[in-house]
């Protein structure tokens, strides 16, 4: 199944309390449930303005419903091809 970097734009994320964190969490969480096990949240990332999160799920489309459904922004949405660390580029 493929999977995705969701780019988030959420002024002030760096910022979050650790509440608020585990509020937003909650509510993806749950809207998740809802969606069945065809869409699965894997991390997320959260820089100073913009939290990037990764999902497996079946399309494009199918993420963009999560976040419609949770309020959550979806500035970007790409598929991820492929993944790469420092084993790379070990013979």
């Amino acid at each position: 199944m493929p999977k995705y970097l969701i780019e988030r734009e959420i002024p002030g994320a760096g910022a979050l309390t650790p509440d608020q964190l585990q509020a937003i969490s909650q509510k993806s969480c749950g809207v998740l449930r809802g969606m069945g096990p065809q869409i699965q949240w894997l991390e997320s990332y959260v820089t100073d303005d913009k939290v990037y999160c990764v999902y497996i799920a079946p399309d494009e489309a199918t993420v963009r419903s999560h976040a419609e459904q949770g309020g959550f922004p979806a500035n970007k949405i790409s598929q991820i091809k492929t993944i790469i660390d420092p084993t790379t580029g070990e013979s």
